[in-house]
């Protein structure tokens, strides 16, 4: 029978490595080397925000919460038990764009409750605000916004799409500098890695479920599958609308300028197990095995990526893990890693993204590989 740690704060149960089949030397030597090589950003995350992303004034300006980062922490699960862990797991820190994969969840219950009919619905059939007007936002789907196709074209909480237009992530090259022209594609016909409109989507999420999407994750998700209550999810000062006449805030895919999730290791693990058990939480069913396989299909102009989830497909992301892996990525060195092949779960904070796939290329070696 799987297990599944019992709610936080009661005890997650730990194993000896080699009881479930890993060398206790080699997965204790992937733990050291996440630990030790440390993310090259300052502990100071403003200054971050305001810098890493290359962006000029007043593009680069911060609109929600920034906080100090800890040092290096994490933790592996086999089997959903505990097999190594290192710094402290309990800290809760910013987490970029992991929480990016926590929207798609949210779009994913959306689908399995109804509110979203066909991912391939054109959004403005449901969300009517203004944002997917004629005559080119209008054709953007669903599907569209969750596998950064959606190309699409206006200003959020002060933030125009341009800024990210011609971003270089995970190695992709771009044809010009970022943040200027690049002529838009038809809905469905780029794909662009972009905060921007993944806040848009945020938006249309929110006026579909009609309540705060943190609320609604907390209820849904971290409630069900028994996370802390030390996580939040801040949204902007300028990010605030109105829903049936209450004043609700939308929250930001990530913290490219503040805000975002702040969640600690051990319930990010528990985010990620119920992710590797299908959707499952012990008896309870979170998610649908149709949502999780629709997150987990290859976009086709970039097969490296899913439904606001890393894939490595042909093991172009990381070479020294499963092709079958699969990731929620956040800047500055933050990875949850999914492995259904091995039956692992990994949490990494404040790694250098340098150092990752050393790590996986060592928990490999733990199993003998």
């Amino acid at each position: 029978m799987s297990y599944f740690p019992p709610p936080h704060p009661e005890a997650w149960a730990t194993v000896a490595p080699g009881a479930v089949g890993l060398d206790a030397e080699a997965i204790a030597a992937a733990a050291r080397h996440a630990c030790t090589c440390e993310t090259p950003w300052k502990r100071d995350l403003a200054v971050m925000v305001t810098s890493d992303f290359q962006e000029r004034a007043p593009w680069n300006e911060t609109l929600g919460p920034v906080r100090p980062r800890g040092a290096p922490n994490g933790l592996v699960l086999r089997g959903g038990r505990i097999v190594a862990e290192w710094g402290d797991t309990m800290r809760a820190d910013m987490t970029f764009s992991v929480t990016k994969s926590y929207l798609a969840i949210l779009a994913g219950l959306a689908w399995d409750q109804g509110l979203i009919g066909d991912p391939d619905q054109p959004v403005c059939a449901t969300v009517e605000d203004g944002g997917f007007n004629p005559p080119h936002n209008d054709a953007i789907t669903w599907h569209h916004l969750l596998q950064q196709t959606s190309e699409w074209e206006g200003v959020l909480w002060e933030k125009p799409d341009l800024v990210d237009r011609n971003r270089t992530v995970a190695g992709r090259p771009s044809a010009a500098a970022k943040g200027t022209h690049r002529d838009l594609h038809p809905p469905g016909g780029f794909w662009e890695y972009n905060d921007v409109r993944v806040n848009r989507l945020s938006l249309a999420l929110l006026r579909l479920w009609g309540s705060p999407l943190p609320e609604v994750f907390r209820e849904l998700v971290m409630d069900r599958i028994g996370a802390s209550a030390d996580w939040e999810w801040a949204g902007y000062r300028n990010s605030w609308v109105e829903i049936d006449g209450r004043r609700v805030q939308s929250v930001p895919g990530g913290s490219h300028w503040g805000g975002g999730v702040f969640i600690h290791a051990r319930d990010q693990a528990r985010i990620g197990l119920m992710l590797l058990r299908r959707g499952m939480w012990g008896p309870h069913r979170i998610l649908s095995t149709a949502c999780i396989e629709r997150m987990l299909e290859p976009c086709p102009l970039n097969p490296q990526y899913g439904y606001l989830l890393w894939l490595n497909t042909d093991r172009g992301l990381y070479p020294s893990a499963p092709a079958a892996s699969y990731y929620a990525r956040g800047a500055g060195g933050n990875l949850t890693w999914i492995d259904p092949e091995d039956d692992i779960v990994a949490v990494l904070r404040w790694t250098d993204p340098a150092a990752m796939d050393g790590f996986m290329k060592r928990t490999m070696a733990a199993l003998g590989r």
